[in-house]
């Protein structure tokens, strides 16, 4: 049974998720008796809590007007933090374990102080992950502030540091239409619409600083494909020019491989167990990849340099472990 505290803030947090608990169904939620349960709501009225209750065969208890959580106290980049983590556990997972987050999240969202709720609320509305994506890296501020413009459908403006062709390394300003924010591997990016280039673009987020919303509102635009998350994988297959491809089926469940390589390759479930698509450069970081799944992989598609490569690394390993001393 749970500790008097811990079971005060339990019924604490059923009595705002119903606005009328019959006695019987809460006292068993919280699995005390109704006598004990009577106990717990004088403690919550002691405490300010207005809690009404409704006595005889059809009584119960219900959270009287104005009752609320105080705030709660954090930091800005302590609340994203919150909400990420609790949004990505309830997208990444199934189950109890995702309603059990949704919940969390929920309740966090609801007790922050009001300028935070707003950011809170404005990142969850605006982000789109990609599948098996990991934790992200980018500062809370940056995140923030570009939600809150996203959502608002706020022109936004920000310095950027560009990564290839003839601005390759300089921080360049950029003023953009802020469209979805989506999360693959362990990045994030922002789709907008370029004013300047009168094109889409997607912004590495950890590339991107003093964001600023313009006050200038949008009408939002389609993204290419309606689809935000293959925009930019699409964006990065053209970045990695497609030299090396491999299409394998691996005979393990899809989230075990793409706990291991969701960052660099699309894992999607086949049959009892999954496909795999690596996209790379080198063939060799391609066979690495390969042999980090961990089980039996069978090649689909690949180009010859891959096979190449594989043929070599099976001759040289198979010569290792012939010549390891298993002592």
């Amino acid at each position: 049974m749970a500790t008097t505290s811990a079971r005060t803030l339990r019924l604490l947090s059923l009595l705002q998720t119903h606005r009328f608990w019959p006695g019987p169904e809460l006292a068993g939620r919280l699995e005390v008796s109704e006598r004990t349960l009577r106990r717990d709501v004088e403690r919550l009225r002691e405490l300010g809590y207005p809690v009404d209750a409704v006595r005889g065969s059809a009584g119960g208890y219900q959270l009287g007007a104005g009752a609320t959580m105080p705030p709660l106290t954090v930091e800005e980049d302590e609340a994203i933090a919150m909400v990420v983590a609790l949004n990505g556990a309830a997208q990444l997972t199934s189950g109890p374990l995702a309603e059990a987050s949704v919940s969390a999240l929920s309740k966090v969202v609801q007790v922050l102080p009001a300028r935070l709720r707003r950011r809170a609320e404005a990142l969850r509305a605006v982000t789109d992950r990609s599948p098996f994506a990991r934790a992200p890296e980018v500062r809370a501020d940056v995140l923030a502030t570009v939600a809150q413009a996203t959502r608002d459908e706020e022109r936004l403006r920000f310095r950027y540091r560009a990564a290839g062709g003839a601005a390759a390394g300089e921080d360049v300003g950029r003023h953009v239409e802020p469209h979805r924010l989506v999360t693959v591997g362990q990045r994030w990016y922002l789709v907008a619409y370029d004013l300047e280039r009168q094109d889409w673009r997607s912004f590495r987020l950890d590339r991107l600083r003093v964001p600023a919303a313009t006050r200038a509102r949008f009408r939002p635009r389609e993204v290419p494909g309606g689809d935000a998350v293959a925009f930019v994988r699409r964006g990065l297959a053209r970045w990695e020019q497609e030299e090396q491809r491999v299409v394998a089926v691996v005979d393990a469940p899809a989230a075990e491989v793409a706990a291991r390589l969701g960052r660099w390759a699309e894992v999607t479930p086949y049959g009892d167990g999954c496909r795999l698509v690596v996209q790379a450069r080198d063939p060799h970081w391609v066979v690495f990849a390969l042999a980090s799944a961990e089980a039996p992989v069978r090649i689909q598609e690949a180009t010859p340099a891959v096979h190449e490569t594989l043929a070599r690394w099976a001759t040289r390993l198979t010569g290792m472990a012939a010549s390891a001393d298993p002592r």
